[in-house]
This record gives C-alpha cells, structure tokens and sequence, in this order.
C-alpha cells in the first residue's frame, strides 16, 4: 500500500490528496492547527499534530512531501527531525519557489538557470533545496510560481471593491492553479526522476494588474482603480514581490512527465474558477 507523509500539509498538498486517496492511498498530513486537523479527518487524511514523534510515520511513508516554509536556518522539519534523511521512501518532493532565481527583469528563467535570489525569502529556500538534496534520499524539487485556485482567486476583492490594479511598467509574473501543481506531482510519483527539478507554472506571464482586469471583465464590473507601484499602499511582503519580474519556463514538466496543463493560461483557470462558484 502507498502513503504519502505531507509534511506541512496545505493548499498544494491537500489537491494532490484528493487525487491519491480516491486510488486507494493513505495520506498522512502534518498541522500545529487542531482545527485543521479536524479538517484533514473530514478531507480523509490521517491528521498529525505537530511536533510530534515522526517516527511511526517515516516507518510507513512510501513516499514524502516537504511543504513547510523555511527560516534563516532552513527546513524546520530536517532540523526537528534528523531522522528524516534515514527514511526509505522511494520518492521525496520539495516544495520550492521560482523565487530561487531572484530577479531577471522580465526575462525568461528555467531549471538551468543559477539560484540568484534577491529576497530573504528566496535565500532560505535556496538552503532549504540544499539541505534536502544533501540527505541523498531521492529528491525531487518543484519550484512553483504564484498559486491560484478555489478559494484564492481575485474575485472577492474585486466585487468588493477593494482590488487595487498595481502598475508597474515591465513588471511580470508567473503562476499556476493549484490543480495543476497536483497534476504534475502526481505525474512525479508515477514517473520518479531523483535529483530533478521542475518549474511548475502556465504559459501565459503577465502583469498583475492584468489579471484583476481580465477578472473584473468576467464579473461584469469595471476595472480595478490604477495605481503607480510608488504610491500604492502594500505591506513589505506585498512590496517585496515586486522586487522581482520574471517569465518562467515550463518545458520540463510538458516533456519529462508528460503534463498537459489543465489551465494553461489565467484565463483559462479564472473563467473555471467563476464557473464553479456559480454551481
């Protein structure tokens, strides 16, 4: 029998959980959240609380996803529990950010394109790849770009008016709906390929200010109020994001894993979020 250890398990991990648990696998997903793990019972994922011994864990985990964010001193779970590089899963993914590649002013990036990241942020994960390629289990790391999906897309802003169109000229980004980052995991799984990277994103970088746009033309509304980025209102984490503008590559996933987008555009997956909230 295959079980996933979900270590962190969130937004990404839980669509990847409704795939595997329908195939008949057990999954195992961390929280420090009671609430939540209530949730994951309900959801059919085995909840475990942490900090706790991961021991009786590990000893069933057929394979491994590493979700949880880093520190300045890297992946907290590696560092809570040094016996996760003694596992013997067959398979370990790690949840990075396309952040590692730092800012290439509107330029295209790919897997082989060197970690040079510009925020904190994107160093500690830099680290946190590090240190889970150096265990020598069979590593497999996912760098995903702005994650979209049921319950986070840019409607309710916008119907309530408080959706702000940031302009700031060559700024791009890349993302992905979150349906797709379990596509491509699962597909992982199925076709494992230790040591490999994968960018995880869709076709179509744009700027920010056109997808709130393109949201408000699908709700009937006007566009989102303009504002120049140096005197728009952002908390720091907000403004950091746009300290970086980059067009990521996805040609990997397409090719060595056989992955047919499921929204290949914002497009494409804003017009099916409307559509499912509207059943």
């Amino acid at each position: 029998m295959s079980t996933l250890l979900s270590l962190g398990h969130g937004y990404s991990a839980s669509a990847l959980a409704r795939r595997l648990i329908p195939q008949g696998w057990t999954v195992i997903g961390t929280t420090r959240n009671p609430a939540k793990a209530a949730a994951f019972a309900t959801a059919g994922v085995e909840p475990l609380l942490w900090p706790t011994d991961l021991a009786p864990a590990l000893a069933r985990a057929t394979h491994i996803l590493v979700s949880a964010a880093p520190d300045a001193t890297g992946d907290p779970f590696l560092q809570a529990c040094p016996a996760l590089a003694d596992s013997k899963a067959a398979w370990v993914g790690y949840l990075s950010t396309t952040g590692v590649y730092g800012d290439h002013q509107g330029g295209w990036v790919d897997e082989t394109t060197p970690l040079t990241p510009s925020s904190e942020r994107g160093r500690w994960r830099v680290l946190a790849e590090a240190q889970w390629r150096a265990t020598g289990l069979p590593m497999h790391i996912f760098r995903l770009a702005g994650i979209y999906g049921p319950g986070r897309g840019p409607f309710e802003k916008v119907r309530d008016g408080t959706a702000r169109r940031i302009i700031k000229p060559g700024q791009v980004f890349s993302r992905c709906h979150v349906e797709d980052i379990a596509q491509v995991l699962e597909a992982s799984i199925r076709h494992p390929a230790p040591g490999s990277a994968y960018n995880i994103c869709d076709d179509d970088p744009a700027p920010p200010e056109d997808v709130l746009a393109y949201a408000a033309q699908l709700l009937g509304l006007p566009e989102p109020a303009a504002i120049p980025f140096d005197q728009a209102d952002m908390t720091p984490m907000a403004r950091s994001f746009y300290g970086e503008s980059k067009r990521v590559r996805n040609d990997r996933i397409k090719t060595a894993l056989g992955v047919r987008l499921l929204y290949p555009t914002y497009k494409d997956g804003l017009t099916a979020l409307l559509a499912a909230d509207a059943r």
